[in-house]
């Protein structure tokens, strides 16, 4: 069994309602193509349009349903916007646990998101989609090689497709997206 951990496309912003943006929904198409021949039986999004845009054409293409689960919505940093949320995040790869007003920690988000996969590996119903976004990604990531942080965080593209593989110990997550 495989999952394929996908960060949304390019989108018009960072709230739930927020469409992709004309380049992103072509990268929707290319993501279909990358992912079309990978023997997918289940897709399940963050219910943030972003995401189940990001998705929709593989969807289309497989004949799935796009199942939504909260657990894969973005981490929330804090309760309100605030001008250095860069330096915020960064500090929240160093210590798991920091939680600012209104937020969730690394840790919260991380285990909301773990509890989904638990599931599916649980299930063991074929390879899996599970498209997210970039924080909650990178969280994952940490989650299976604790060497992930911030850096990593930055590097990220959108869209872009991790690779966790349960078919051998220790699960190592492998970027794939080109």
């Amino acid at each position: 069994m495989k999952l394929f951990l996908v960060r949304h496309c390019s989108a018009e912003g960072q709230e739930a309602a927020a469409p992709l943006t004309t380049a992103g929904q072509e990268q929707a198409q290319r993501l279909a193509d990358f992912l079309q021949g990978k023997e997918i039986a289940r897709i399940i999004s963050s219910p943030f349009l972003r995401t189940r845009q990001s998705v929709q054409p593989l969807a289309d293409r497989l004949g799935l349903p796009i199942d939504a689960d909260e657990r894969l919505a973005e981490r929330v940093l804090c309760g309100e916007n605030h001008p250095d949320w860069r330096s915020m995040l960064q500090r929240t790869f160093d210590d798991l646990d920091l939680i600012f007003a209104g937020g969730e920690s690394s840790r919260m988000a991380m285990n909301r998101a773990l509890g989904v996969i638990g599931e599916v590996t649980a299930s063991g119903s074929g390879n899996i989609v599970l498209a997210t976004h970039g924080n909650l990604l990178s969280l994952l990531l940490k989650h299976y090689d604790e060497r992930t942080g911030y850096a990593e965080w930055e590097r990220l593209t959108n869209p872009d497709v991790y690779e966790l593989s349960f078919s051998k110990a220790p699960v190592r997550p492998v970027r794939i997206w080109d």
